[in-house]
């Protein structure tokens, strides 16, 4: 966690030296609807947020590298059960992301700019609830980060990011976007990756 969090800061830090004072900053939040990606198909959506801060640094009048850190609500849920005895399972993990974007504004004249981008990002796990509701019966317990066979899911993930939107002139935006997660999640046989989309409002200077 610590290193992440420095290697972040190094990053941040860096980017601002190249800029040149022509650095700007930005924070999207919103909805996320993830899911798990499985080997048979996938899980249901579930419904989350993230709150993502971020800077601009230009490296044309058209491009910016947008380096970030994102508090991502990820997961998926599953029906169980039949009958009398159906229900859902539903897992809710909060992540913290480090994207870094390549971002291309396109121009509307004076009104403002299209964005485009994508990017990678490492995703560490903080923290997640497992649960339970079976014929009316409620339960829940922590998700177990680690790579061993009894743990719910690996803490570590990297993956694309993909974002799209149009920001005013005044610096208000909107915005849509989707993580492609590549890292195998499960650390007990079969494959779940993180695929989530999201969409939100920012602003940005």
């Amino acid at each position: 966690m610590k290193k992440l969090l420095l290697s972040a800061a190094i990053l941040f830090g860096s980017l601002g030296a190249f800029a040149q004072g022509g650095l700007g900053y930005g924070l999207r939040a919103g909805v996320n609807i993830p899911k798990y990606s499985l080997d048979n198909g996938s899980s249901e959506s579930n419904t989350g947020f993230f709150v993502t801060g971020y800077l601009d640094a230009p490296v044309s009048p058209y491009f910016s590298i947008q380096p970030g850190v994102s508090l991502q609500n990820k997961g998926g849920k599953w029906s169980a059960g039949d009958g009398n005895n159906s229900g859902e399972i539903k897992q809710s993990v909060m992540s913290l992301d480090i994207p870094v974007n390549l971002v291309a504004k396109l121009p509307t004249g004076e009104s403002g700019n299209f964005f485009v981008g994508a990017g990678p990002y490492v995703g560490f796990g903080l923290s997640g609830k497992n649960k339970w509701d079976i014929a009316g019966v409620k339960q829940e317990d922590d998700v177990e980060f680690g790579s061993d066979a009894n743990d719910d899911i690996k803490r570590t993930d990297f993956g694309i990011n993909f974002l799209a939107g149009y920001q005013l002139t005044n610096g208000f935006q909107i915005n849509a976007g989707y993580g492609l997660g590549l890292t195998n999640l499960s650390p007990n046989g079969g494959s779940a990756k993180n695929r989530i989309w999201s969409i939100g409002i920012g602003f940005g200077l």
